[in-house]
């Protein structure tokens, strides 16, 4: 065996990327296991990331980003979430995935404990675990409709517990929190003296329900509670979902003041900085013409619509989804307790990638992700494939 930490050896394998690159190895396969949009990307922001390659504009960038792409970041996120975000405070990155690194490399020392949704992205886990720190899971059942309880969280908080990440709308739930419950989430961070990272890559996309960032009951939000005597919460963005920029990693994540020297340091040891290109692309997408990211909007409600109304045909039970482009649905009647083999034998049998729950946490088991982002005709075909349940 290749010598490698212990921790490294711990480190689960992602299970989406597991089936995905299974499906990918058969050329007649319907993938409906990986959040990839479908849209070809605006082509002004594409004309913008090839003058920067035309004019050599090649070279690194500052630790933290192009001053004019925080600045547009800073809007975004003042318009989105309604807090006035300086623009020193944004941090450009390779992606949300290295804003959450970026992030938890600031805060965590050896031991310390994160409090992780189960069911949530399977990166949360991997990343707090390559830290030499310790992921412990809060459960979000279906009987809550998978919202956070407050009474589980506090009953998990221990004297090393110092971060609570936060995910919505969420992947791979479609789950959106409501106000009320947002503000008591960083109520109760406050009141423990925890951190708070909130995955907002999804802000973009939510049905008839409001996005909510948990930056608006932070100090210096515009609803700020009264426990809020210093800012406690860290907003990672990207736009890989928004834009369809998945290749060109670019995101951004919100932090709370005074932190710039620790955060350059981190940036620097680990990536540097952004490449130049893709942050001129960003910038591109951020001030242009939004009609991109209006037309995702509306095919992934039309998805979500139609995909509901074949679950329901086959009398499949399933999660509203409320935000994201993902649909989350009970399939115990086939995956008899391990979904990770079922989704295996039903791509070899019917050519069709669904992403099993139990890449997600353990609350998963027997639940699949459906992927809700790509062509509408595959995506019926594919779920029509599906066993159906018995109606008794």
């Amino acid at each position: 065996m290749v010598p490698a930490a212990r921790h490294v050896l711990s480190v689960p394998i992602n299970q989406i990327r597991e089936i995905t690159q299974a499906a990918w190895a058969r050329p007649d396969s319907i993938v409906l296991s990986i959040g990839e949009p479908g849209f070809p990307v605006a082509r002004h922001i594409l004309e913008a990331s090839m003058a920067a390659l035309d004019r050599d504009d090649t070279n690194y960038t500052p630790n933290a980003g192009l001053a004019p792409l925080r600045s547009a970041f800073a809007a975004r996120f003042g318009a989105s979430s309604g807090v006035d975000a300086d623009p020193s405070r944004v941090y450009v990155t390779a992606g949300a995935q290295q804003g959450l690194h970026l992030a938890l490399s600031t805060l965590l020392d050896p031991g310390d404990e994160v409090l992780i949704p189960n069911p949530g992205y399977p990166t949360f886990t991997m990343t707090v675990a390559l830290l030499h720190a310790v992921p412990v899971a809060y459960p979000l059942r279906p009987e809550h409709g998978f919202q956070p309880l407050i009474e589980d969280l506090e009953a998990l908080i221990t004297d090393r517990t110092k971060v609570l990440m936060l995910n919505s709308p969420s992947n791979p739930l479609g789950a959106v929190f409501s106000r009320d419950l947002t503000r008591e989430l960083v109520r109760l961070a406050h009141r423990r003296n925890l951190w708070v990272i909130s995955d907002e890559c999804y802000e973009a996309f939510t049905y008839d329900v409001p996005h909510v960032s948990p930056a608006r009951f932070d100090a210096g939000g515009p609803e700020a509670l009264v426990e809020a005597d210093r800012h406690r919460v860290f907003t990672s963005l990207t736009l890989s979902k928004t834009y369809g920029l998945t290749g060109l990693r670019v995101g951004a994540l919100i932090t709370p003041p005074d932190l710039e020297l620790l955060l350059n340091n981190v940036m620097e040891a680990s990536v540097s900085c952004v490449s130049g290109p893709s942050q001129y692309a960003a910038l591109a997408a951020l001030t242009g013409p939004q009609d991109y990211t209006a037309a995702c909007l509306r095919h992934y409600r039309a998805n979500r619509d139609a995909a509901t109304n074949v679950l329901r045909g086959l009398n499949i039970p399933f999660l509203d989804a409320e935000g994201a482009f993902y649909l989350w649905a009970d399939v115990s009647h086939a995956a008899h307790g391990d979904v990770r083999r079922w989704v295996g034998t039903f791509l070899e049998e019917h050519g069709v990638a669904l992403a099993p729950g139990t890449a997600f946490g353990s609350i998963g088991e027997d639940w699949v992700r459906i992927a809700l982002c790509g062509d509408s005709a595959e995506l019926e075909e594919g779920l029509s494939r599906l066993p159906g349940r018995d109606a008794g």
